[in-house]
């Protein structure tokens, strides 16, 4: 079976339900295409990149290469970026460079990358005090509303916003954005996101879904869990398959991370695995708590959220 699941977006495209994920702490452009040459055999249609990220030219390469070798067609592959922080004042320049990065015509999703703006010069992922621009959203929306336009992107869309950031973008949207990409899994379920989310057709893409048990940041709590490890032995299935199964059964796309060949095999297996209400139920026991808190985006000076609580709204 392979990722070719797709789920439909509030415009009409197509979004595959299992993402391949291209964060790597070393960015190793040799080891990050050949893992990518090793998800499309397997299946997997959904690449999931950022500039941040400096994984845009690998995916670029590698999927071209896989499109001269007629292992695939650029219609069957679904490619994500993302708008950096510090390009917030010319989203249509920030992603013609993409574009240029990745060697290709158009990506299918391009979404705001965090609700922060910096300093044009800040292409390092954690920002200093000093390093802070007032936010002006309307306008960083305006932009992307101009990109789809262009042409240069499929869908548009959001990443990192909360409920209140995400009412308040309706309020001036021509466009409403096709996708909110979050952290949610087992452990931050995110209930009331994606019941507003919901509310407005938008789609949860969730990253982290194995709660980033690769990430300097992230955990092995999820994978670990008791409860995760009981239903992945009912059904002879991985814990990890169990929280993917998860995050699917609540009808959201997937981004999982791993070069691993095992693993990248195992991870597309999610969607094999169906969950019953009792499965359900059980994890619905499992305490919350949110991994990814960015805390270095709050500030008492030059952010405009003083405290991580304002940055989330609550949500955390």
């Amino acid at each position: 079976m392979t990722s070719y699941q797709a789920i439909l977006l509030n415009n009409g495209e197509t979004l595959p339900i299992i993402g391949m994920g291209t964060y790597s702490g070393e960015n190793d452009r040799e080891t990050t295409e050949k893992a990518i040459r090793t998800a499309l055999k397997m299946g997997y249609r959904h690449f999931d990149t950022a500039k941040i990220y400096g994984s845009e030219p690998a995916v670029g390469n590698a999927i071209r290469r896989a499109i001269s070798e007629g292992v695939v067609e650029r219609e069957d592959i679904h490619i994500t970026s993302k708008l950096w922080s510090s390009d917030h004042n010319d989203p249509i320049s920030a992603l013609h460079q993409t574009l240029q990065r990745l060697g290709m015509e158009y990506v299918d999703l391009y979404l705001v990358h965090w609700p922060v703006s910096l300093k044009p010069w800040v292409d390092y992922p954690i920002p200093r005090e000093e390093d802070f621009e007032t936010l002006d959203m309307e306008n960083t929306w305006s932009g992307m509303e101009r990109c789809l336009e262009m042409g240069l992107c499929r869908s548009i869309g959001l990443s990192n916003f909360s409920s209140t950031k995400i009412e308040h973008l309706l309020d001036f949207a021509c466009v409403t954005p096709a996708v909110n990409q979050v952290e949610m899994h087992p452990m931050w379920r995110q209930r009331k996101l994606r019941a507003l989310c919901g509310d407005y057709g938008i789609h949860v893409s969730a990253y982290s879904p194995l709660g980033g048990p690769g990430n300097a940041w992230g955990t092995t709590a999820v994978v670990n869990h008791p409860i995760i490890q009981s239903i992945a032995l009912k059904h002879n299935a991985t814990p990890a398959q169990v929280a993917l199964g998860w995050g699917l059964s609540q009808g959201s796309s997937v981004i999982v991370k791993s070069f691993n060949p095992r693993r990248m095999k195992e991870n597309i297996g999610a969607l094999d695995l169906t969950l019953d209400d009792w499965d359900l139920l059980e994890i619905e026991k499992m305490e919350e708590r949110k991994i990814m808190r960015a805390e270095y985006l709050a500030n008492d000076t030059t952010s405009p959220y003083k405290t991580i609580e304002e940055l989330w709204d609550d949500e955390i």
